[in-house]
C-alpha cells in the first residue's frame, strides 16, 4: 500500500510541474496580446488560468495526502474540483458568447 501512496504521489508531482508549465505558456500568450481586440477575444484565456491554478493546488493537497504530511487537509480534493468546474463552467459560457458575437459582427 505505502508503496502505490509514493507512485501516487510522485506522479502527482510531476502533474503539478506539467500544470506550471502550461500555466507560464498560457501567461505568456496574454502578455503577448497586442491590442484591445485580440485582449477581448483571448479573456478567457485568464479564466482557464484561474481554472489551472486550482487545478494545481488541488494536486498539491493530493500530493501532501499522498506522503502523508497534512491528510487533516484531504477534505479539499473533494471540495477543489467543484470550484474548478465552476469556473470551467463560466469559462466555456464566457467563450460561447464571444464566438456569437463575432459571429454576428
Amino acid at each position: 500500500m505505502e508503496d502505490v501512496l509514493l507512485l501516487v504521489g510522485v506522479i502527482q508531482v510531476i502533474v503539478v510541474v506539467l500544470s506550471i508549465f502550461a500555466g507560464l505558456l498560457c501567461f505568456k500568450l496574454i502578455l503577448k496580446l497586442k491590442n484591445i481586440e485580440e485582449k477581448r477575444r483571448y479573456s478567457v484565456w485568464k479564466d482557464l488560468l484561474f481554472v489551472l491554478l486550482l487545478f494545481g493546488i488541488g494536486e498539491i493537497v493530493g500530493i501532501l495526502d499522498a506522503f502523508n504530511i497534512m491528510r487533516e487537509i484531504s477534505f479539499l480534493r473533494h471540495i477543489i474540483p467543484s470550484f474548478l468546474l465552476i469556473f470551467l463552467i463560466i469559462a466555456m459560457v464566457k467563450q460561447i458568447d464571444l464566438a456569437r458575437s463575432i459571429e454576428n459582427e
